[in-house]
């Protein structure tokens, strides 16, 4: 748990409670109290502006463990652990969508509930291409469970303005280049050859019914009111 919510303040909270609660998270400064601090008079009326609204990019979660070979920190990010029983996309991501629906509910709870903005969530998932289409059943599931996951914490109370499937093509990935695809709509990359995906039709349904289904549901337009 220590080394859990060490990584929680390094990368999540040194960068909300300053923004959203005007102040850097207190274990987290104490654990660099040996630096000058750099915060002059007045930073914060600045920092705390008023937000139009926050992005979020989400896949997956991480796992944490404490180790003592690294010096100050003392954690590292179990890039290795897999979750029995669980699914996982090519990127070695975990499936995992009450993740993206705690990311949700704690900005809800403790952050003051801002206005969201998803801006990424996706998956790069096995693929086959044949006379009829290509076919992406994993992405598919992924964004139908997350999606899912959004509308429930909406229902909550959580508010989102806009949500966007990273991504609308395939294209080249930071770290695997061209080797990892993520689009719902297939790129031959050799003719530049667009093909919607059976992903691309799923997620164009959810857009026409505004929601997994033709039943009324959380509306996003109306999020930001």
């Amino acid at each position: 748990m220590v080394a859990a919510r060490r990584v929680d303040g390094i990368f999540n909270r040194w960068f909300l409670d300053p923004v959203l609660c005007g102040s850097y998270p207190k274990d987290i400064s104490e654990l660099f109290s040996f630096l000058p601090s750099s915060i002059e008079p007045g930073d914060f009326d600045v920092i705390t502006e008023p937000l139009d609204f926050l992005g979020i990019n989400h896949y997956t979660r991480q796992f944490a463990r404490h180790d003592p070979g690294l010096p100050l920190l003392e954690f590292a990010v179990d890039l290795a652990h897999r979750e029995p029983g669980s699914e996982y996309t090519e990127m070695g991501w975990e499936v995992h969508p009450p993740s993206f629906g705690e990311v949700l509910a704690r900005l809800r709870t403790e952050y003051g509930n801002p206005l969201v903005y998803v801006t990424e969530n996706g998956a790069a998932t096995p693929e086959t291409v044949d006379a009829a289409g290509v076919h992406d059943p994993m992405r598919q599931r992924y964004l139908s469970t997350y999606i899912e996951e959004l509308a429930a914490q909406m229902a909550k109370g959580s508010r989102v303005g806009g949500y966007f499937v990273w991504s609308l093509l395939d294209n080249f990935e930071w770290a695997l280049g061209y080797e990892k695809r993520f689009g719902i709509v297939h790129v031959d990359y050799a003719t530049q050859t667009r093909i919607v995906k059976d992903s691309g039709r799923f997620y164009a349904s959810v857009i026409a019914a505004n929601g997994l289904s033709p039943a009324p549901g959380p509306d996003i337009r109306d999020a930001s009111r």
